[in-house]
């Protein structure tokens, strides 16, 4: 059977793309071993692609009071509520190595409510989701719920704005069609050397 294309919009060869998005492509590449749809398919428009990727780093490359595998456990969590199976399947992978776990990822996607959390994680996915599905209810008692877990109010800004940009990206990657690479399912589930 014939794979389906990764977007169906025109996916740019890496030679006909800007300098410095070729340069960024190149580099992902060098890093994980292949390239990311995502960043093929966004290339289609390249003023959109930095926009994008310079938003996506000041908010997951950035210091604060989130951890890496934090961060990615809000992309998962907030994916799967908004069906985004390229996101579930692409930051599920990220997840599953930043918190050396092979089994959380699934969990988080389906339903965090019955994933094994400490009680920090499960108050800052349910506040995330929320953030997703029902800003327009968010009211004090959210922010109070988080405080007790360590969480200052710029902590809570980072959870919001995760949430929200990849609520963003979760419809694009969905009108598009994009599909996951194949790398990513196997990525973090079995032990190094073991597959």
């Amino acid at each position: 059977m014939k794979k389906p294309p990764i977007s169906r919009y025109p996916v740019p060869d890496l030679n006909d793309l800007p300098d410095d998005i070729r340069d960024r492509i190149l580099a992902v590449q060098e890093k994980a071993g292949f390239i990311p749809n995502v960043f093929l398919a966004l290339a289609h428009r390249p003023a959109e692609f930095r926009a994008f990727f310079a938003y996506h780093d000041a908010l997951m490359e950035k210091d604060g009071g989130l951890s890496p595998a934090e961060r990615e456990m809000i992309v998962v969590a907030t994916s799967g509520a908004n069906n985004c199976q390229y996101c579930v399947v692409a930051h599920g992978a990220i997840l599953r190595i930043r918190a050396r776990n092979p089994l959380i990822a699934d969990q988080v996607a389906i339903n965090h409510r019955k994933a094994d959390l400490s009680p920090r994680e499960m108050a800052m996915l349910d506040f995330a989701v929320k953030v997703s599905l029902n800003a327009q209810d968010i009211d004090e008692s959210d922010y109070q719920a988080l405080h007790p877990h360590g969480f200052d109010d710029e902590d809570i800004w980072d959870i919001a704005a995760i949430a929200a940009f990849f609520g963003l990206s979760n419809r694009m990657v969905n009108f598009m069609s994009m599909r996951p690479n194949d790398e990513f399912y196997l990525m973090g589930r079995l032990p190094k050397g073991s597959h």
